[in-house]
């Protein structure tokens, strides 16, 4: 869809007549693309082939610090720039159950080279984005940046 030509297209599972890309992506050559996961031999090899991107499940930081090199190893096998791929985190910890503990691991992934982290809300989202600014984990999560 993003090769330039339009042509027919016979694939394993699907057979297009046309392979027609509209509206046309904002960004050449392709969109951002990122993958999240958190499987060494699979994903991680997908990220350093194709991604701009790549999202962790973050149980630990001793864990992302694997995965990360595991990441490298791919990328050398590739020949790919590993400092290329931005490196974001879902952080499974709550943050609002030990603010102090949240921070502190947050800014272990930062060490580690990750850009950007995300959290779970409860159910209450509204609620919850509140008790972040409250508790003053957005205030400290930005002294990081």
């Amino acid at each position: 869809m993003w090769s330039g030509n339009n042509g027919r297209f016979d694939g394993r599972h699907y057979q297009l007549a046309e392979t027609l890309n509209v509206p046309a992506p904002i960004s050449r050559p392709h969109p951002p693309i990122m993958i999240g996961g958190r499987g060494e031999r699979k994903t991680l090899r997908l990220v350093a082939r194709y991604a701009d991107a790549c999202n962790l499940f973050g149980n630990s930081p001793a864990e992302v610090a694997h995965k990360l090199d595991v990441l490298r190893g791919h990328c050398a096998d590739e020949g790919r720039d590993y400092d290329s791929i931005e490196k974001t985190v879902l952080v499974m910890r709550p943050p609002l159950a030990d603010v102090d503990a949240y921070v502190a691991e947050v800014t272990e992934y930062a060490a580690l080279g990750v850009a950007e982290v995300q959290t779970m809300p409860d159910r209450h989202t509204v609620d919850f984005a509140r008790q972040l600014a409250e508790q003053q984990v957005v205030a400290r999560l930005a002294e990081l940046a």
